[in-house]
């Protein structure tokens, strides 16, 4: 073999490389199950049943129980570090077995999301853009023989569809009717924004291990203030529309850049704005939770 057909072959190999890692059969499964029991390891086994190459990951099983927006948060706070073509299978689903849609959709990136149509992409959508969606034609993409079983579609429904998408047995354009993105159900919250002087947003999600409080307010709208380490700012936290917490807090760099005890403001993994308390728990020394309710307003303090 000639130099330039070992260059081309490598090429190649580096092409179809590139195209496994790509749609290389990954699922990543998201839920309120937990790991009590067997739900999850049975969500597993159907795609494995479809295709035994699979390559299956947990996002996470501790969702809070029917807290559609934790779900929503934690799939935006995920789907962008993970490769083209991964599939997820969210299923946060209180409404399981009525009348609200199945939905495949795929974001501008690539990315595959399959999930009951309940505000769990909000997030995703906006942030990746929506390239296709579809509904799940329910009867005819199911597990065989679960056609009288009702309360289980991660098993029965979105596993399996998955694991066909995944392992290249279905095309997102076979599940079923493309959909509006615009009339998908989306959970609606205060979107990060600057106005009189101040920024506003709301609270997604809590680092829940530590009690930190993570907003959605990003380091571009912060960095409008042209702020240094040790400035301080006045937070008012409030649920719908009532106080919980005020009270002026400096911007640091990280936790030990403050006495033991005492609160600050810092930037996240994600490069938003953050409140915590070093060596203790802000969320619940001051009664703060999180969720589309939750507000959050961030400003200068006066001098």
């Amino acid at each position: 073999m000639n130099k330039r057909c070992q260059r081309v072959l490598v090429a190649l190999v580096m092409v179809w490389a590139l195209a496994g890692a790509a749609f290389g059969g990954v699922v990543v499964y998201q839920t309120d199950f937990g790991l009590k029991d067997g739900a999850v390891s049975a969500m597993k086994g159907v795609a494995l049943g479809v295709d035994s190459e699979l390559k299956l990951y947990d996002l996470t099983h501790e969702i809070p129980p029917y807290n559609i927006w934790e779900g929503a948060y934690r799939l935006y706070q995920t789907v962008a570090y993970w490769p083209e073509g991964t599939v997820f299978v969210s299923v946060v689903d209180p409404g399981v077995g009525t009348e609200r849609r199945s939905l495949v959709l795929r974001t501008k990136s690539g990315h595959i999301i399959v999930t009951p149509d309940n505000g769990t992409v909000t997030l995703v959508a906006e942030s990746l853009g929506v390239a296709e969606v579809r509904q799940i034609d329910e009867q005819k993409h199911r597990l065989p023989g679960s056609d009288q079983s009702y309360t289980f579609f991660g098993r029965d429904l979105y596993s399996f569809v998955a694991a066909q998408l995944a392992g290249g047995k279905l095309r997102v354009e076979d599940v079923g009717p493309a959909l509006d993105p615009a009339q998908l159900v989306k959970i609606a919250y205060q979107k990060a924004e600057s106005r009189e002087g101040a920024l506003f947003g709301t609270i997604p999600v809590l680092d829940v291990e530590y009690g930190n409080v993570w907003t959605n307010i990003g380091k571009e709208l912060f960095d409008a203030f042209q702020s240094k380490f040790g400035d301080e700012f006045d937070v008012v936290i409030s649920k719908e529309g009532k106080e919980v917490f005020s009270g002026r807090i400096p911007y640091a760099e990280t936790f030990g850049s403050v006495p033991e005890g005492k609160p600050l403001l810092y930037f996240n993994s994600l490069m938003n704005i953050s409140l915590a308390i070093n060596m203790d728990n802000f969320a619940e020394k001051n009664g703060v939770s999180s969720g589309p309710e939750w507000t959050v307003k961030v400003a200068p303090a006066a001098k």
